[in-house]
Parts: C-alpha cells; structure tokens; sequence
C-alpha cells in the first residue's frame, strides 16, 4: 500500500527533527562534561579537593567498610637501596646469630616441705652458658633438713644437642650430705618426647664398681594462661648397695609429685602441691634404721624462678 505524497514528507520531516534533537543533546552534555573537567582543574590548582560523583562516594564508602581505618597500613618503600653486607654484618643486623652464648639460672624447685617429721628446703637447679648446640651446665639438687644436707648433689656437664628438643650430656656428679661422700661419671639424655613430656635420664659409674640410675619425667597441663598443673616422677635405682650412704641394690626410691603453679610473669611462678616419697628394699630398712620413714607424704609450697 502506498502512502499519500503529504504523509510521507511528514514523516521525512519528523525523522530529521529528532536526530537534529539528539545531536544537539550529546553535545550539549560533552560540553558539560568538558565544563566540570575543567573546574574540577581550577579546583585542584587552588588547593580544593574536586567534589566526589554520588557512584564515587558509595564506592569509597563501601571501601572503608570493608577496610576499617584500624588495617594494617604498609609502611612506605625504602627510599635507598641496601648497600651490600658480609654475612657477619647481617648476621648481626638481624640479630639472628644462633652461635651466641647465652647465660640462664633456672630455679625450678625451690621449696618448703612439711612432711611425717620436720620441715625441710628442698631445692632443684640448673644454670647454663653457651649457644644452641653446646653449652656447659651445672645443675644441683637435694634437701636441708635439721641442720643438715640430705640427698644433695651437684652436676657439671657438657650437653650437646643431637636432634630437634634432645640434649646428650656428660661429666662429672659429686654427692654431699649425710653419709659417705661419692663422685661419679655421669652420661644422660634429656628432651621433650611426644606430646609435650619432659624426660631425663642419666646413668653414673663410681669407684669400686658402683652404678646408678636417675630418671625423671614431667609434664605441664596448661589449666589456663596463668594457672599449670604440673604431675612429676622421679626414681633412683643402684647397681650395688652403700651402707654407708644408706643406700641399697636396686631400686631405691620414688617421688611422686603434684604442683599446681600461678606464673606472676614468665620468669616468676609461686606453686603448692603434695608430693608422695617410697623408699624400697635395702634402702628403706637403712633409712628406717637411721630414723627415715620408708613412706612419706609431704605438702610443698615454694618458687619457680629463671633468669
């Protein structure tokens, strides 16, 4: 069907009035555009910050919602080059030098306890100085009690670490207190096992063919960061008996200890608990003999201190 001539220039004229419009409208908002670039220029050379469009504005909202102001912020990019160092020099830049002696004094009993007869100090050390892997070690334990030592000693080694947490250590003991005085040939290993046990065990060999055998073994129960609960086992055991250090063949003794400790700061820790002492065959009937109870149960309050 054809349309009347009238109709058809109508609609020719229609047709070039709106691309006329539209043409006239995109430029229009080009020079628009061109006008708020040009003063958001003015703005920025006159020290004024160029007003934000609304989408802009969501963006950087939304941004410090999601990247609160209290982020980590990097730290700005070094500004010189790092001039070249020795190994020495960034050994000691870093601090990082696992060669350097290190000096510490651990006290990790240093106790009262009252028990079938009377009180006693009771005392467990360790003081050491050297690096990661060798280091000399001094260490003391025992008891005074009546004006008296009793079951005291003191250790000097040499521990090497030959595996991740295990030390081989070796030297000398010499034992003083009540009764005869003895010194040995120490030769022990000392670490951590699975699951967080700590472990000691340390073979002697004295004059005329005496032997002995100390093992002990702890654990630290985490009740919380301050509050430990810690049990502990220790058990002598000798090859030959000793009348006159009152000592029998075989095995000697037990302990059997509970502590619970509260850490004022690492370093510093104040515990009590109650610790259960058996003595066996030749030793308790020698002990029993000189006044010595072969069971015992005693109650301790005392200090864990390191520096």
């Amino acid at each position: 069907m054809k349309l009347p001539r009238q109709v058809a220039v109508a609609v020719a004229v229609a047709i070039s009035f709106a691309l006329a419009c539209s043409g006239a409208h995109a430029q229009t908002h080009g020079q628009d555009a061109s006008s708020r670039e040009h003063a958001a220029m003015h703005d920025a050379q006159d020290g004024e910050q160029p007003a934000q469009p609304k989408a802009a504005a969501r963006d950087a909202k939304s941004d410090e919602a999601t990247h609160p102001v209290t982020d980590h912020v990097p730290p700005p990019a070094p500004q010189h080059a790092m001039t070249e160092m020795s190994p020495r020099e960034m050994t000691d830049a870093m601090e990082m030098d696992d060669t350097a002696p290190v000096a510490m004094l651990r006290f990790n009993r240093l106790e009262r306890s009252g028990g079938n007869h009377d009180a006693a100090t009771a005392w467990k050390l360790a003081a050491s100085v050297g690096g990661d892997f060798d280091k000399l070690l001094v260490r003391s334990e025992g008891e005074h009690t009546q004006g008296a030592f009793e079951g005291a000693d003191a250790e000097v080694l040499w521990s090497h670490a030959m595996a991740t947490y295990w030390d081989t250590q070796l030297g000398v003991r010499h034992d003083f207190g009540r009764g005869a005085h003895r010194s040995w040939t120490a030769l022990g290993v000392q670490g951590l096992a699975p699951y967080w046990f700590e472990l000691g065990v340390t073979a002697y060999l004295g004059d005329a063919g005496r032997t002995a055998l100390r093992a002990e073994a702890d654990y630290d129960l985490s009740l919380t960061q301050r509050w430990i609960l810690q049990p502990r086992l220790e058990f002598n055991a000798y090859g030959k008996a000793d009348p006159a250090a009152r000592i029998g063949s075989g095995l000697s003794d037990a302990a059997l200890g509970l502590r619970l400790r509260y850490e004022i700061r690492r370093e510093w820790a104040a515990y009590f608990g109650v610790e259960r002492v058996e003595r066996f065959g030749g030793t308790a009937s020698l002990g029993e003999a000189g006044g010595v109870d072969a069971r015992e149960t005693r109650w301790v309050i005392g200090l864990r201190v390191w520096y």
